[in-house]
């Protein structure tokens, strides 16, 4: 993982503008960067209305694929990044769960999803196909009661939807500097 990371919650939100500045013009299997996947998604949710700590979130749910160190597309090389938690790990440091835990838990509303919404699973990019292999399959239904037990299951929800949406070449979005307010309201406070 990056270690330049900042020490106080002051730098944060630059830091993550440098983050995704420097590494989000990565591809990731499909036919958008890491930027334009994280701007779209949050776009989606902030055309739902939603909070500002589900838009963060879904502006946020896989910054944990740029925290890695390497710029490789790990589920290519047949390996699960576990990308969910390294960057929800990262953020509930600075934000609160409202914003870590939507991130956290939307691969698993991929395999939620695919176990109760008729249909979903045909959704899926071929990308999206690949890594839920990876990611463990589809949700058995032990999976599927405990899942639905958390208090943010509608969260995750949202943003696993908005995920699948943003994956559109060329869509303009607003950039990145755009949720720096946002995200700097919603710091923990010390």
């Amino acid at each position: 993982m990056l270690n330049q990371l900042p020490a106080d919650q002051g730098d944060i939100v630059d830091k993550l503008i440098t983050i995704f500045a420097e590494r989000g013009g990565v591809h990731y299997g499909e036919g958008v960067s890491q930027t334009e996947h994280a701007l779209q998604s949050a776009v989606h949710v902030d055309q739902q209305n939603c909070s500002d700590a589900l838009v963060c979130a879904a502006l946020l749910h896989d910054v944990g694929h740029l925290l890695h160190e390497d710029d490789i597309y790990h589920a290519e090389q047949g390996i699960d990044a576990i990308h969910q938690d390294v960057g929800a790990n990262f953020l509930e440091e600075y934000f609160g769960p409202a914003v870590s835990e939507p991130v956290r838990m939307h691969v698993d509303a991929k395999r939620y999803l695919c176990a109760v919404e008729p249909g979903y699973f045909d959704l899926l990019s071929d990308a999206s196909v690949l890594s839920l292999k990876l990611q463990g399959g589809v949700m058995n239904e032990d999976e599927v009661q405990a899942f639905e037990s958390s208090p943010h299951l509608e969260a995750a929800l949202i943003l696993r939807r908005a995920d699948e949406a943003a994956k559109v070449p060329g869509l303009e979005t607003p950039g990145f500097e755009t949720y720096a307010d946002r995200l700097r309201g919603l710091l923990k406070r010390a």
